[in-house]
């Protein structure tokens, strides 16, 4: 397979992983996990879902840190918003919908995360040899999820955007202290590319 997910006969994802490969999209799991951090505590079981709703606000200001910041960016203004639109009413408007959304979607990209975890604490390669992980059904879409978030961190981190991408990435020497997560962050393009090739 060399790295790459691969189409399962039937439906589903393939991917041979050796022990180096494991260990770092796990490092890298973990480590989202705790950039994003812990969950809401549940709500009792007998607890009105509608109450729940109305009762669990969420934040109303974006993040200070620039990856939760794309993570969870704006829901109104930033490059769509015209020279006509109100700052002072984008600004409301983002809060408000972070407030009833941002939770849930804090929750959902948790889960994603700990899907890769959990799948990759399954793997055990055999001497020298690649394991291999075999996603069907959901967890497809939440390694999906997961490696898509990973990719949004890594580029925050780096500040990386879409129109640079190609010209900074491919061009840095090697003693660059950020070759590492470069690396990381292309190998994470090509095995996200690969799954939604799957899908």
């Amino acid at each position: 397979m060399g790295g790459v997910f691969e189409p399962l006969k039937g439906g589903g994802a393939a991917i041979a992983l050796d022990d180096i490969e494991i260990s770092i999209l796990r490092s890298l799991a973990v480590q989202l996990l705790e950039l994003i951090g812990p969950g809401e505590p549940e709500p009792a079981a007998d607890a009105d879902p509608l109450a729940v709703l109305f009762a669990s606000d969420g934040p109303t200001e974006p993040p200070s840190d620039p990856a939760l910041a794309r993570l969870f960016p704006d829901a109104y203004g930033g490059p769509s918003a015209g020279p006509a639109d109100d700052p002072e009413e984008l600004r409301k408007r983002s809060a408000e919908f972070r407030r009833f959304t941002e939770n849930d979607l804090r929750t959902r990209k948790r889960e994603d995360a700990l899907a890769v975890v959990r799948s990759l604490d399954g793997l055990t390669p055999a001497d020298d040899e690649a394991a291999l992980l075999e996603l069907t059904g959901e967890p497809r879409l939440r390694w999906l999820g997961a490696l898509n978030d990973l990719r949004l961190t890594i580029a925050a981190r780096l500040d990386i955007t879409e129109d640079d991408e190609s010209a900074v990435l491919f061009r840095l020497p090697d003693d660059d202290p950020r070759k590492p997560m470069v690396m990381a962050y292309l190998w994470l393009g090509g095995l996200q590319e690969t799954l939604i090739e799957t899908l």
